[in-house]
């Protein structure tokens, strides 16, 4: 069936998942969070800073960190909840993962939102750079951060 045959494939099946629904509802509390510090920097915060860009630059960095720091504390409580204790990595090597992971995506919004901002309001350029580097960011954090460890006695036993 096509559906199956679409689900199967590596990059898409992952994303229908009920975690990614969870990761989702932790990303959009994160773009709010984003936003709303974006918004404030821009025309608070950072209003008297010229030239424009730097503003840009200067806010851009303040609602990506503040996000981050909101999602990495809901994705480890509740979105991969069920994979606690099971991971590779204790608690801080598995935060640096997670940064590692986020600085990808980050980077991806970061950059997608300069490129966009000059074809329309810098608000919905950072929304849709967000939504692309959110699928990144989700796969790299599924199949790396929080992967479940392989239990070296039990590979060693069934290869004999």
């Amino acid at each position: 069936m096509l559906i199956d045959r679409i689900l199967g494939i590596p990059v898409i099946g992952p994303l229908f998942q009920h975690r990614f629904v969870k990761f989702s509802i932790v990303g959009l509390s994160g773009m709010i969070i984003n936003l709303v510090a974006l918004y404030v920097s821009q025309e608070v915060l950072f209003k008297n800073i010229d030239p424009e860009g730097l503003r840009l630059n200067l806010s851009l960095g303040l609602a990506i960190f503040f996000a981050t720091i909101n999602n990495y504390l809901w994705n480890m409580t509740w979105t991969w909840l069920d994979r606690k204790g099971k991971t590779k990595y204790g608690f801080f090597p598995q935060m640096g993962q997670y940064f590692i992971a986020c600085g990808l995506a980050i980077g991806l919004q970061f950059a997608l939102t300069l490129l966009l901002v000059q074809f329309m309001h810098y608000l919905i350029a950072n929304i849709i750079s967000i939504v692309l580097a959110a699928v990144l960011n989700y796969l790299l954090n599924d199949i790396w951060t929080f992967a479940i460890r392989k239990n070296r006695y039990f590979a060693i036993k069934t290869n004999r």
